[in-house]
């Protein structure tokens, strides 16, 4: 069910990959996208690491005032679920739990 990547995937996306069916953890989840799927049981095709890079900057002709300004790397958990049409959408895992 997953791809490759770090083996210390958080315990909830584990649970929501092991189970294989998802559901919107969070109210807040656009409609248009909600209505996708399906609202009991969101089949996952699959969950992967994703790191997003961060950026530093050295020039303070970029950012006057600021020799040096970082931003942190990013690891997201991507969980790839399949709509009611059969298509794949990557979603962040942070928006879902496992289904009951």
């Amino acid at each position: 069910m997953t791809d490759s990547g770090p083996r210390n995937m958080p315990p909830e996306v584990a649970e929501i990959a092991e189970c294989g069916f998802a559901i919107w953890g969070k109210d807040d989840v656009d409609e248009k996208l909600r209505a996708r799927f399906d609202a009991e049981r969101i089949p996952v095709a699959g969950v992967r690491h994703v790191r997003i890079w961060g950026l530093q900057v050295d020039d303070e002709r970029e950012l006057p005032g600021l020799e040096r300004t970082q931003i942190p790397d990013e690891e997201v958990w991507e969980v790839n679920l399949e709509a009611l049409d059969g298509s794949k959408y990557e979603v962040d895992s942070r928006l879902l739990k496992a289904a009951p």
